[in-house]
């Protein structure tokens, strides 16, 4: 899978440019935004739109997204270079809910570098942020691939669909951190995921489906790969910040122990929480909810996760869901080639280390 994404990465970069140009002209802004009824502050624009948009997608990211998006549209058989534009989709709505999670989460860094609220101002991240759902719906009203109204009006219901369940999960995330008590099953955290990192991989998966004219059991069947793929990552992620913590290393461009500092709910945290002893349950409750933690409380809540062998569950967690990933795609006719990227791919994000 590293081959695909540094085969699409740099094809994929063009078109976000193409789509979202650096500096916008008047005429860009009359063509994609319309004809204005007065004048537009062009130089407003840029400064407080273009500029934040741009600065994101410039600082990196792998487009795993959209290089997935043309790994399936590879393997139903169809050339991918025809549906760029909608590649970018779920790119672009990727980086939308960036800014407003970090903003929610008070976050200090993103990719390395301090984040959009507290470089442009608060104002000015949550428009672009919020912009960015709006563009990627746009693209789809400007109709690339010229796709007749039932399969446009079937991408724009599935778009609304998942976005409307991603801000479910995010939601009931957003409730369990200003809990202190760590109250959560493993059902619920998987269905949380399932909604707000899983509904993205099912929007690159459906759409990918839907502009090519899959039958709705393809659709189904990718879509549930691409949902249980994300929770993989999802957990891996948490799994990796973890280790990063205990390493010491700071590695994948992360604070070390964020996701201690931020008092996440993870499933490691959920998993200790039933099997840790009661004082312990009650230390970790306490060290999540801290308003800030110094390296050796994080290393205290670690240990709590270690000693209860919860992340090394949460590994095996998600090596299993990357398992059932694969099973989906079992019975499908797929292309061969594209169809190993696509199995290959659920064993990357259980296994990067970066």
């Amino acid at each position: 899978m590293r081959e695909a994404l540094a085969e699409w990465r740099p094809v994929v970069d063009r078109e976000l440019e193409r789509l979202i140009p650096r500096e916008m002209t008047a005429e860009y802004l009359e063509d994609f935004f319309g004809s204005p009824t007065y004048a537009y502050d062009v130089a407003a624009v840029n400064r407080a739109f273009t500029d934040p948009i741009r600065d994101l997608l410039d600082r990196g990211g792998k487009r795993w997204r959209a290089v997935l998006f043309c790994v399936f549209v590879e393997a139903f058989g169809e050339d991918p270079d025809e549906y760029l534009p909608y590649a970018c989709v779920p790119e672009i709505l990727h980086n939308g809910t960036i800014v407003v999670d970090d903003v929610e989460d008070d976050a200090s860094l993103r990719r390395g570098e301090p984040a959009l609220h507290l470089k442009y101002g608060t104002d000015v991240a949550l428009n672009a942020g919020n912009a960015m759902y709006f563009l990627a719906l746009h693209i789809v009203t400007r109709n690339p691939a010229d796709l007749d109204a039932e399969t446009r009006l079937a991408a724009y219901e599935t778009l609304l669909t998942e976005l409307n369940r991603t801000h479910v999960g995010q939601g009931t995330d957003i409730q369990w951190h200003n809990e202190r008590e760590i109250g959560v099953t493993e059902a619920q955290y998987l269905e949380m995921c399932a909604c707000k990192t899983g509904c993205l991989g099912r929007i690159v998966a459906r759409l990918a489906a839907i502009v090519t004219d899959q039958p709705t059991a393809v659709e189904r069947a990718v879509a549930e790969y691409a949902e249980r793929m994300s929770i993989a990552f999802q957990i891996a992620d948490d799994v990796l910040d973890a280790e990063s913590a205990i390493a010491e290393n700071g590695a994948f461009g992360k604070a070390i122990g964020n996701d201690v500092r931020e008092g996440k709910k993870t499933l490691m945290v959920i998993h200790a929480a039933e099997h840790a002893p009661a004082a312990d349950v009650a230390r970790l409750e306490e060290l999540l909810w801290a308003e800030d933690n110094t390296p050796e409380e994080i290393t205290e809540a670690l240990s709590i996760l270690q000693a209860t062998g919860s992340i090394e569950y949460a590994r095996e967690r998600a090596l299993d869901l990357a398992s059932e990933a694969r099973e989906r795609l079992a019975d499908l006719d797929l292309e061969s080639e594209p169809a190993s990227e696509l199995a290959d791919f659920t064993r990357f994000v259980v296994a990067r280390d970066v």
